[in-house]
C-alpha cells in the first residue's frame, strides 16, 4: 500500500484529493495536515468523509509526514517549495498542485508569483504532470508539478495541431471560463454568491499567472515561440472549465477531427468527441475526463476547439492522482474510473 500524506487538506483540492483517495485500492492515507485546523478531526470538517477518512489533522512538517511514501501539496503558492527539498532527501516523492515548480526559469517564476524561488535547482528535475505529454519521464519521477486547470484545458485541446504543425503559431487566443471553486476555499468579497451569482465577467486580461505555463507547455511542443493570448472569466458555477480555443489553419490541413482521434486514441481520460458536438461543463462534473470538440466554422481558415474539464479532477486533484498512478507502477486508471454526475 501506498503510504499518502496531505498537505493543505482543507481546502477545495485538499478535500477532493481525500475524496478520490479514500477509495483508492492501493493507497493507505496516513497524515493530513492542516495549520487553522490541526487537532480537529477531518470528517468533522467534512462530513462528507465520513466513515471513509478516519483521521485528525496535524500541524505541517517533515517529521511528520517522513514516513509517508509520497505527499501532495494541496497548498498556496509557495509552500511546497519550501518544504520538498526535505521530504526528498528522506525518499519521499513529491507532487505538488500548486505553481511552485512548473515553470522551468526561476526569474519567469518570481516575475509572476512575486517572490524570489527558493529551491530553484529544483525546477529543473520537477517533471511537469500532464501524463498525455510526459507519461514516461512521470514514471521515473520523484518529483511532480502538477499543471494548473486552466493549462490543462487549453494545452490538451492545442496539442495535436502545435504538434502537426497545423496551425500558424503566432495568433492562438484561449477563451476559458471557470467555476469559483478555482479561486480556492479562502473568503474574499469578489467569490460571495451575490457578488458572483447573474454575472459573468473576464479578469487578468492583462496577464494572467497560468499564460506562461500555457505558453511554455505550447512551445515544449512546438520547438519554437508560441504567440498566445489567454484571458479566462469567472462564471456563476462551483466546478467546471470551458475552453473555447482559436487558431488560424495553415494550408494543407484537412481532416482536423481524425487529427485528434488519432493523437488522443488509447487515452483514457480524453474523450473527442463526434463532429459537431458541443461539450457541456456537466457532462465532466466530478471526473478526471476532457471532453474535446473540433470545429472549422463555416469550412473557414479557423479552428475552435472545445474542451471541457473539472477544475477540481482533470484540473487538480484527479490529474496529480493519475501521476501518482504512473510513478508508483500501479494502472493508470485505477481509482479515477467513475461517470459524470447528471444532471
Amino acid at each position: 500500500m501506498i503510504r499518502i500524506g496531505i498537505v493543505g487538506g482543507t481546502g477545495y483540492t485538499g478535500v477532493e484529493l481525500l475524496r478520490i483517495l479514500a477509495l483508492h485500492p492501493e493507497c493507505v492515507i496516513s497524515v493530513v495536515t492542516s495549520r487553522s485546523d490541526a487537532g480537529k478531526r477531518v470528517d468533522e470538517l467534512y462530513p462528507n468523509l465520513r466513515g471513509f477518512v478516519d483521521g485528525v489533522f496535524v500541524e505541517p512538517s517533515a517529521n511528520a509526514l517522513a514516513g509517508c511514501d509520497l505527499v501532495f501539496f494541496a497548498t498556496p503558492n509557495g509552500t511546497a517549495m519550501r518544504m520538498a527539498e526535505a521530504l526528498l532527501a528522506q525518499g519521499v516523492k513529491v507532487i505538488d498542485l500548486s505553481a511552485d515548480f512548473r515553470l522551468k526559469d526561476p526569474a519567469v517564476w518570481a516575475h509572476w508569483y512575486g517572490e524570489s524561488h527558493v529551491s530553484p535547482h529544483l525546477l529543473q528535475e520537477a517533471v511537469y504532470g500532464l501524463p498525455e505529454v510526459n507519461r514516461a519521464l512521470i514514471r521515473s519521477a520523484r518529483l511532480i508539478a502538477c499543471p494548473g486547470c486552466y493549462p490543462t484545458s487549453v494545452q490538451l485541446a492545442l496539442l495535436p495541431l502545435v504538434e502537426s504543425g497545423a496551425i500558424r503559431l503566432d495568433r492562438i487566443i484561449a477563451d476559458v471560463k471557470s467555476g469559483v471553486s478555482g479561486a480556492g476555499r479562502k473568503a474574499e468579497i469578489p467569490m460571495l454568491m451575490s457578488e458572483t451569482g447573474e454575472s459573468l465577467k473576464a479578469y487578468s486580461v492583462k496577464g494572467h499567472r497560468h499564460w506562461p505555463e500555457i505558453r511554455q507547455g505550447l512551445e515544449q511542443a512546438a520547438g519554437q515561440t508560441v504567440g498566445l493570448t489567454f484571458v479566462p472569466h469567472l462564471i456563476p458555477m462551483i466546478r467546471g472549465i470551458h475552453a473555447t480555443v482559436y487558431a488560424e489553419l495553415n494550408a494543407g490541413y484537412g481532416d482536423l477531427q481524425a487529427l485528434f482521434e488519432e493523437r488522443y486514441r488509447g487515452e483514457p481520460f480524453v474523450d473527442i468527441l463526434p463532429p459537431g458536438s458541443h461539450p457541456d461543463t456537466r457532462n465532466v462534473r466530478g471526473v478526471n475526463r476532457c471532453q474535446i470538440a473540433v470545429h472549422r466554422p463555416l469550412e473557414g481558415n479557423t479552428v475552435v476547439i472545445l474542451s471541457v474539464i473539472d477544475n477540481l479532477v482533470k484540473g487538480a486533484a484527479g490529474q496529480a492522482v493519475q501521476n501518482m498512478n504512473l510513478m508508483f507502477g500501479v494502472e493508470e486508471t485505477v481509482g479515477l474510473r467513475s461517470v459524470g454526475l447528471y444532471p
